[in-house]
C-alpha cells in the first residue's frame, strides 16, 4: 500500500515539469494575437506597447485579470482580454514570463539617465521593483521598458486613470514633473 501511494506520488511529481511546459506551449500558441503589438516573443517592436518578455508570471496574470475585470482600461486590451478564460491568461503568463527580453534600440540622453537615476533614488523606486529594477512578484520589471511607454503609464497614474497599483505608483507619481517623467524614461530604457 505504501510503496503504492510512494509510486502514484513520484509519477504525479514527475508530470509537474511537463505541465509546466504544455501551460508555456499552450501560451505560445495562444500569444500569436498578442504579436501584433506586443511582438512574437513579448519585445514589443514599438514604444507604445510594454515589452512583456521576462515580466513575472504573477504580474502578467495580474494585468491580464485586471484588464478583464475593467480595474485597468485600454481600449484595445479591453477586445482582447474578453474572452479569455483564467487558463488563458496563465497560460499566456507563463509564455511571456518565459521569454528573454532583448535590449532597446533606443540610445537615452546620458543627462537625463543622471537625473532619472537621481530622481529613482528619490523616490525609492527599488522598494518595489528591486535593484536593477527587476520587478518582483505583482511588481514589474521596468528595466529595459520603452521610454515612450514609461512616460504614458507614469502620466496615467498621476492623472489617476490607472489605478491598479493600491496607490502606490498612484502616489509616487503625484510628486513627479513631465521632465522627471522623461528623465525616468531615459533611466530605466537604460538598464537591462
Amino acid at each position: 500500500m505504501i510503496k503504492t501511494a510512494c509510486t502514484a506520488a513520484a509519477v504525479l511529481l514527475s508530470l509537474i515539469p511537463l505541465a509546466t511546459q504544455a501551460d508555456v506551449a499552450a501560451g505560445k500558441r495562444k500569444s500569436e494575437v498578442c504579436a501584433a503589438c506586443h511582438g512574437a516573443d513579448g519585445n514589443s517592436p514599438a514604444g507604445a506597447f510594454p515589452i512583456l518578455a521576462g515580466q513575472t508570471a504573477r504580474y502578467l496574470y495580474l494585468q491580464l485579470k485586471d484588464f478583464k475585470e475593467g480595474r485597468r482600461k485600454d481600449p484595445a486590451m479591453d477586445a482582447m482580454v474578453a474572452n479569455l478564460s483564467r487558463e488563458d491568461m496563465l497560460d499566456l503568463a507563463d509564455y511571456f514570463a518565459a521569454q528573454k527580453p532583448k535590449p532597446l534600440a533606443f540610445k537615452p540622453d546620458s543627462a537625463k539617465v543622471a537625473k532619472g537615476g537621481a530622481k529613482a533614488s528619490e523616490t525609492l523606486c527599488t522598494m518595489c521593483h528591486l535593484g536593477g529594477f527587476a520587478g518582483q512578484n505583482e511588481i514589474p520589471r521596468v528595466a529595459g521598458q520603452h521610454p515612450d511607454y514609461i512616460v504614458k503609464q507614469l502620466r496615467a497614474f498621476k492623472a489617476r486613470t490607472r489605478t491598479n497599483d493600491a496607490g502606490s505608483m498612484t502616489s509616487v507619481a503625484q510628486t513627479l514633473t513631465e521632465e522627471d517623467m522623461e528623465n525616468l524614461s531615459h533611466f530605466i530604457a537604460n538598464l537591462n
